[in-house]
C-alpha cells in the first residue's frame, strides 16, 4: 500500500496518466533528436574530404592529396575477387569473417568513389557555386551506378572523371537582370531558372524554346542564371536553417501573374517538364484562360454548334495531332468569348468526305468560322500563329447581318443613349431591325436582310432604280444606317417596346403555338442639341426637373414597321423612303425609356477572378500547397527537438506545482476525525429535511382526512 491507502500500482499508472503529456513531448524530443534530424543533416562532400564547409577550391585540391598519398604509400585497395582467392588459400579463417572483409573492402571501394565525387564536384566553379548557394547535387547518381558497375574490381579499374562536364554552349537567351524588370510587366512572366553547369538545364534547353513559341503574345519568357545570384535567391526557396534551394531542382520554373509585386503570389510549376504540362499549367493556372474540348463528327453539332447559342460565331479548328490548344488560341476565346465559340476536332482522313461536304475542309491543320444561316462558311488552312489568328479574329468575329444585344447596340449605333457609328456630330441616324423567335422564317428573313445589306454596299447587283435607292445607300456611305437582327424570345421586352400590337406575340416572347412569323421595323433616332448644350441645360433646371430628365434617353425615337412582302426591291423601297422622310419631314420629337437588352451569356466561371493577381480556387490550392511544403520543410529544422524538450520540462513543472498546491498532507488519524464530522453533518441535515415535511399542512390537493364523510344533497335521487 502507498501512503496514501491506494496500491502502489494504481498509484504509479494514476502518476504516469497525469505526467502523460510531459513524458510524450520527452519521447518525441528524443526521437527527433536521434532519428529525424540525422536523416535531415546527411554528410556533405565537405565532411567526406574532412575540411570544413565552403572551404576554397585549393583547400579542396590539398585534402584531396593527403587522402589519396595514403592510399599510394600503402598497398592499393584490393579487388574482391582478389580477395576471395587469398582467403581460400587461408583455411583457417571462417566463412563469416570472408564474408565481412569482402563487405569491408566493398565500403573501402564505395568510399574511395565518393571522395574522387567530392573532389570532381568542389574543384568545378560552377558546380561548387550551385552546392554551396544552393545545396544542388543532381549528379549524385553517378555514385550509384559507379558503385553497381565496379562492385568486383579495385578502385584503380574506376573510369576517371566520374562527372562529365556539360556543354552549354553559347545560346541567345532573353535574361533577367533585377526584380524590377521582372515585375515591371503588363503580361504575365514566366522564368526559367537554370545553371550553365546543369545537365538538366542544357537538355531541357530545346524544350524551353518550344515552351516559349507557344506562349508567344500570351506571356513575358525571360531566364535566370543561378550565377545571377541576388536574381537567383529572390526566386528560390528558403529553408529554416537559412539555406536558399529548389525543391525539384534545375531546371525550376516560376510565373508571375500579371499585377504581382511581391514573391507571395509566385507561383512554382512542379509538374513534368514538358511542354503540353508546361504550358497547360501556365495558361490554366497563371492566366486563367478557358479550355478549349475536342469534339467528334457525332458531338460536334449536337454538344458544341447548338449549345454555343446562336448569337455567336462557331470557330472550329481541325488538327492532325490531337495536341491541346496552344495558349495564344485559348488568349483568343477569352478576349472573344462574347462573340464566338472556340472548339477543336481531330482530323482523320476517312473523314474526308464528311468534313468536305459540311465545310469544304480539304485537310489539316485548318480552321473553320461559322456565321449567318445560308451563309458559306469562310475556311483557313495552314499552320496558325498569333498575329495570324487575331488577323482572322478580328475579320470573322461578328456576323455578316450582326445581332442587336447587350454588348453590340452601342457599336452598331442602335441606342438611345445618342450612340452612332457616324459620331457625335450627327444629329439623327437609322436601325433597320429585323426581329423575331429562332426559327427556319427568321433564318430566311435574315438572309433576305442580309442580301439587302450586300446589294446597297455594292456587293451586288440588282435592278433597281436608283433614285428610290440613293437616300439608303447615302446612309449607308455616311455609317447613319445599320441592319441587325433581334431575338425576339430572348428580349421579349425590347421586342414588345417596339412591336406593340395584337400580333406581337407571333414575334416576341416565348413561343405560344406553331406561329411564328418575323417583323421587320426601323427605328429612327435623332437629337436636336449638342452633348455641350445638354450639359448647360442641365445646370440650368431644378433638381425635379433632372431628375425627371434621367428617366429618359437622350435621343428621340420613332418606330416604321414593315408590312409589305418579302421581295428585296419592295424592302428597299420602304427602307430608303422611310429615311427619305426622317430626313425631310418635320416630325415630332418624342423621348422614352427604352427597356434594356438582356445580357444572353452569363459570366464565364474562368473568368472570374482572372483579371486579379489569384482567383479564389487558385488562391486556396496555392495556400495549401504552401502550407504543406512550410511543413516538410520545418521537418529538419534543428530548433524543434530543443523546443520539445523544452515543452515538456515546463509542463512537468506546471503539473507538479499544481498538484504539490492542491491541499496539504494529513495524518490518518486527522482523517478519521474528518471523515465522522462529515458524516454527522449529513445526519443532522437529513433529519431537519424529514422534520420539515412532517410539519407541513395538508393542503386542498393533498389526500383524503380520514374524519371526512360525503354529504349527500337534498335534490339527490336516491333513497
Amino acid at each position: 500500500m502507498a501512503g496514501d491507502g491506494k496500491p502502489v500500482g494504481s498509484s504509479m499508472a494514476w502518476k504516469m496518466k497525469a505526467y502523460a503529456l510531459p513524458l510524450l513531448l520527452f519521447t518525441l524530443s528524443l526521437f527527433y533528436q536521434l532519428a529525424v534530424l540525422p536523416n535531415s543533416f546527411p554528410p556533405s562532400h565537405y565532411d567526406v574530404l574532412g575540411i570544413k564547409r565552403y572551404s576554397s577550391v585549393e583547400e579542396v585540391k590539398d585534402a584531396y592529396e593527403r587522402l589519396s598519398s595514403k592510399w599510394r604509400s600503402g598497398e592499393e585497395i584490393p579487388a574482391t575477387v582478389d580477395f576471395l582467392k587469398g582467403v581460400r588459400m587461408n583455411s583457417s579463417l571462417t566463412f563469416e569473417f570472408c564474408l565481412l572483409m569482402c563487405y569491408l573492402v566493398k565500403i573501402l571501394v564505395y568510399v574511395s568513389m565518393q571522395v574522387r565525387y567530392a573532389f570532381e564536384l568542389l574543384t568545378n566553379p560552377i558546380w561548387k557555386r550551385d552546392y554551396d548557394y544552393f545545396g544542388i547535387d543532381e549528379q549524385l547518381s553517378v555514385l550509384d551506378a559507379a558503385k553497381l558497375q565496379y562492385a568486383e574490381n579495385s578502385f584503380s579499374h574506376v573510369d576517371l572523371p566520374l562527372i562529365n562536364d556539360t556543354s552549354f554552349g553559347d545560346q541567345a537567351l532573353n535574361g533577367m537582370s533585377s526584380w524590377d524588370g521582372a515585375t515591371n510587366n503588363s503580361k504575365p512572366l514566366l522564368l526559367l531558372l537554370y545553371s550553365k553547369g546543369s545537365n538538366r538545364c542544357a537538355r531541357f534547353l530545346e524544350t524551353w524554346k518550344r515552351i516559349a513559341d507557344f506562349l508567344e503574345g500570351t506571356a513575358t519568357i525571360g531566364m535566370v542564371e543561378v550565377g545571377e545570384v541576388q536574381m537567383a535567391t529572390s526566386f528560390a526557396e528558403r529553408k529554416p536553417t537559412g539555406q536558399f534551394f529548389f525543391r525539384n531542382g534545375l531546371p525550376s520554373l516560376v510565373a508571375l501573374p500579371s499585377g504581382c509585386q511581391t514573391s507571395d503570389c509566385l507561383m512554382r510549376f512542379e509538374g513534368d517538364l514538358s511542354v503540353d504540362a508546361v504550358t497547360d499549367w501556365f495558361a490554366t493556372s497563371v492566366i486563367g484562360l478557358p479550355r478549349i474540348l475536342y469534339y467528334s463528327k457525332e458531338s460536334l453539332v449536337q454538344n458544341f454548334m447548338a449549345k454555343s447559342g446562336p448569337h455567336k460565331v462557331k470557330v472550329i479548328f481541325f488538327s492532325k495531332t490531337g495536341e491541346r490548344a496552344a495558349p495564344f488560341v485559348r488568349q483568343a476565346a477569352k478576349h472573344y468569348w462574347a462573340h464566338a465559340s472556340f472548339g477543336f476536332v481531330l482530323w482523320r482522313e476517312e473523314d474526308f468526305s464528311f468534313w468536305w461536304n459540311s465545310f469544304e475542309i480539304e485537310s489539316a491543320p485548318a480552321v473553320v468560322f461559322v456565321k449567318d444561316p445560308g451563309l458559306r462558311p469562310v475556311v483557313f488552312h495552314g499552320s496558325l500563329n498569333n498575329s495570324v489568328l487575331l488577323d482572322l479574329m478580328e475579320n470573322n468575329n461578328q456576323h455578316e447581318l450582326p445581332q442587336l444585344r447587350s454588348v453590340t447596340s452601342r457599336k452598331l449605333g442602335c441606342d438611345a443613349r445618342g450612340y452612332s457609328q457616324a459620331g457625335n456630330h450627327v444629329t439623327s441616324w437609322y436601325c433597320v431591325i429585323v426581329a423575331g423567335r429562332l426559327s427556319p422564317e427568321l433564318n430566311k428573313m435574315r438572309e433576305t436582310l442580309r442580301r439587302v445589306q450586300e446589294l446597297q454596299s455594292g456587293g451586288g447587283d440588282l435592278s433597281i432604280d436608283k433614285e428610290q435607292s440613293s437616300s439608303m445607300v447615302m446612309a449607308l456611305k455616311s455609317k447613319r444606317l445599320t441592319f441587325a437582327w433581334l431575338d425576339g424570345e430572348a428580349q421579349e421586352k425590347y421586342c414588345s417596346f417596339y412591336l406593340q400590337s395584337e400580333t406581337s406575340y407571333d414575334t416576341c416572347g416565348p413561343r405560344r403555338d406553331v406561329t411564328d412569323e418575323p417583323k421587320l421595323f426601323l427605328v429612327r433616332y435623332k437629337r436636336n442639341e449638342t452633348e455641350a448644350d445638354i450639359e448647360a441645360e442641365k445646370t440650368q433646371k431644378n433638381k425635379w426637373n433632372a431628375l425627371l430628365n434621367e428617366d429618359v434617353d437622350p435621343a428621340s425615337q420613332l418606330v416604321a414597321r414593315y408590312n409589305g412582302s418579302s421581295e428585296i426591291p419592295e424592302i428597299i423601297k420602304w427602307i430608303s423612303q422611310t429615311i427619305s422622310d426622317g430626313d425631310t419631314r418635320d416630325l415630332p420629337f418624342y423621348r422614352t425609356k427604352t427597356p434594356d437588352l438582356v445580357p444572353e451569356d452569363s459570366e464565364p466561371m474562368w473568368s472570374r477572378g482572372a483579371q486579379s493577381v489569384l482567383s479564389k480556387s487558385i488562391g486556396v490550392k496555392h495556400s495549401f500547397r504552401r502550407i504543406i511544403s512550410r511543413i516538410s520543410d520545418h521537418v529538419g529544422d534543428p530548433r524543434i527537438g530543443p523546443m520539445l524538450l523544452l515543452g515538456a520540462l515546463m509542463s512537468f513543472g506546471t503539473i507538479w506545482l499544481s498538484r504539490s498546491q492542491q491541499k496539504p498532507h494529513t495524518q490518518p488519524g486527522q482523517q478519521n476525525e474528518s471523515a465522522e464530522e462529515d458524516e454527522a453533518v449529513k445526519r443532522r441535515r437529513e433529519r431537519s429535511r424529514n422534520a420539515r415535511k412532517k410539519d407541513k399542512p395538508p393542503s386542498m390537493t393533498d389526500s383524503e382526512p380520514k374524519d371526512a364523510y360525503q354529504m349527500p344533497m337534498s335534490d339527490s335521487d336516491s333513497e
